[in-house]
């Protein structure tokens, strides 16, 4: 009886894991790090912890770009470019994380999942540089024209004239394009490419905040608001995760129990991060990835 009521509470815990990190990847990133030590802290290996949770979040990824299919509107053209990086990038990564010995992923995630805590404490100060960034070149420029190739939307004022506060409760400015304009959409050089297709290899290798990553290359390439660049990290990550689902479930890495659990969160938990994650406080929401990132460092180092 004992094992069953343990077994029952490992189940639940692992699946509001799930839910969380369905949650906090589609507002900013990073649900890995809520779900990735779950696993640990339950006893199942680095690896297959990290391929089994990079499986069960695939539904959640498809469940949040779905949530933000209003703020994908007109970005047909980037998806296409940037999505070919990210389908790469995610390739090598699975590859790389089937290919190293267990070995060294286990030496190798302390220093993974310290990185991705760096990068979500300093999330909202990248998310302001990048504001400021793209309001000063709008204000350079005398606002978007159509020779710029912005392109615009979710719901923030002009910059200048009745800002508003846009992408996961980053209090970053939003910049409207005028509809005009709205055609043209900025794709990026191959020098954001190549960026994209790298931090494809890091999502398809572990994936801890590779949202934060994606958050802030694109914002510093684009002038949109970044809920619209919010929507495209979403489309972004999950082909990460998809296509090194696709590798992880041939090579036959997978615990489909534990999978199966995340999915079902993480499918629920993007629905919520897609409605009402705006409005969460991200204090709230850093404060409990470094919590749960930090307690894995000890564990794993201990």
């Amino acid at each position: 009886m004992r094992n069953v009521s343990h077994d029952l509470l490992q189940a639940l815990v692992i699946f509001a894991a799930g839910l969380a990190a369905g949650t906090i990847n589609t507002v900013v990133g990073s649900g890995t790090l809520i779900t990735f030590p779950t696993l640990l802290a339950f006893g199942y290996p680095p690896v297959v912890a990290n391929v089994s949770n990079n499986v069960g979040l695939v539904p959640g990824a498809v469940s949040g770009a779905v949530g933000y299919r209003a703020e994908l509107k007109g970005q047909r053209r980037r998806l296409l470019r940037l999505g070919a990086a990210s389908l790469c990038g995610g390739l090598v990564g699975a590859v790389l994380l089937l290919v190293l010995p267990a070995g060294a992923f286990k030496e190798i995630v302390p220093a993974l999942i310290g990185i991705a805590l760096v990068m979500v404490v300093f999330q909202p100060r990248l998310s302001k540089w990048v504001a400021a960034r793209q309001a000063a070149r709008s204000g350079d420029s005398g606002g978007p024209s159509a020779g710029d190739g912005s392109a615009g939307g979710g719901g923030s004022g002009p910059a200048g004239a009745g800002s508003g506060a846009a992408g996961g409760g980053s209090g970053a400015v939003g910049v409207v394009t005028p509809v005009a304009t709205q055609a043209i959409v900025q794709v990026g050089g191959p020098v954001l490419w190549l960026c994209v297709f790298l931090s494809g290899v890091y999502g398809g290798y572990f994936g801890a905040a590779q949202g934060v990553l994606l958050l802030g290359l694109m914002g510093v390439a684009f002038t949109d608001s970044l809920q619209r660049i919010n929507a495209t990290k979403n489309v972004l990550a999950g082909l990460v995760n998809g296509v090194a689902a696709i590798v992880f479930i041939v090579a036959g890495h997978v615990n489909w129990g534990v999978a199966g659990l995340i999915a079902a969160g993480s499918i629920l938990g993007a629905q919520v991060g897609a409605r009402v994650g705006r409005k969460l406080p991200p204090w709230g929401l850093r404060v409990l990835i470094v919590c749960v990132g930090a307690a894995a460092l000890v564990k794993l180092l201990a």
